[in-house]
């Protein structure tokens, strides 16, 4: 395996159990359902990070999984912004220290506010980039939530 993402250095420095599922990219398919499919884990359990910026300037993070929309509105009111938008690609390594395709909701140069799905509850174990493309992390929901000091919240699907 390739050297330890900011990611799994914080995963290890918490003593958190995790595993790292390598991916193939060369063949440029680094969508979410692609890679959940590469990894051979069910979509739903495939969580994408969504980097998002309110009318206030403030970043905030979503996750949801791989296959779904995220409610920009609810997800608005949750943070207590009237508006907030995806930001631009080219934004991403700026804002989090990550690439497209390689975000991962851990490690970034800040700690955004954050929010996931609810769907998450159903999960034994949730997949999410480990911070480079090629690499996802596997581990415990709960433990994700509370290293992220996250909410979780219904609603934030379209």
């Amino acid at each position: 395996m390739s050297k330890k993402t900011n990611a799994m250095r914080i995963l290890d420095q918490k003593k958190v159990e995790y595993q790292v599922i390598e991916y193939d990219i060369k063949d440029g398919n680094i969508d979410g359902v692609s890679v959940a499919k590469k990894v051979g884990k069910p979509v739903e359990s495939v969580y994408k990070t969504l980097v998002m910026v309110g009318s206030s300037k403030n970043y905030y993070v979503a996750m949801v999984p791989v296959e779904a929309s995220v409610n920009m509105k609810l997800v608005a009111k949750h943070f207590g912004e009237k508006k907030i938008e995806m930001i631009h690609v080219k934004d991403i390594m700026k804002i989090t220290g990550y690439i497209r395709g390689g975000c991962s909701p851990l490690g970034m140069k800040k700690a955004y506010k954050t929010v996931i799905d609810d769907s998450i509850n159903d999960l034994d174990e949730i997949v999410f980039s480990a911070g480079k493309q090629g690499l996802q992390i596997e581990m415990s929901p709960d433990s994700l939530i509370e290293i992220l000091n996250c909410d979780v919240k219904k609603g934030v699907l379209k």
